[in-house]
């Protein structure tokens, strides 16, 4: 199935993010909301992916102006579409167009590997976010090929 992947800021996505970050984090992660939903949202940039023919939301993720990539949430049904894949590439085109340097993720253990071959690189210890254990992985920009990546607005 097609994908709509778009650039959108809280204010104007706001229900539709909730929706896909309500059941992957609070409902099914057990997340609490209020830890869930930060003061970083306000500010972040965010991408949406919809189905196309039905403009249902099924991905989300964002980044922030200091290249924290977080909150990427793909619905249970659409986990094994390109739909994760799209949210990350376009939240790197995102820092390379604001010419961060590096960006970081405060990844989940069992997608460390993921992002390692990815060019993430674990940096420090392994610590502990809303009651799940994580690992900080870096990727320098410079290290991603660029040319392969959409970015839809």
């Amino acid at each position: 199935m097609p994908y709509q992947v778009t650039v959108v800021n809280w204010q104007q996505a706001k229900q539709q993010l909730k929706t896909v970050r309500e059941k992957v984090f609070v409902c099914e992660y057990r997340i609490p909301y209020d830890v869930e939903f930060d003061r970083h949202d306000r500010k972040a940039h965010h991408v949406l992916v919809t189905e196309e023919n039905c403009n249902e939301p099924i991905a989300t993720g964002r980044i922030t102006n200091q290249g924290e990539i977080s909150r990427i949430a793909v619905v249970i049904s659409k986990r094994k579409t390109p739909a994760g894949r799209q949210v990350i590439e376009t939240l790197l085109g995102i820092a390379r167009n604001n010419n961060l340097k590096e960006v970081y993720i405060n990844s989940s253990l069992d997608a460390v590997d993921y992002f390692a071959r990815h060019h993430f690189i674990p940096v420090g210890a392994v610590f502990m976010e809303a009651g799940l254990p994580r690992q900080r992985m870096v990727c320098s920009l410079s290290k991603i090929d660029f040319k392969r990546f959409y970015l839809s607005h």
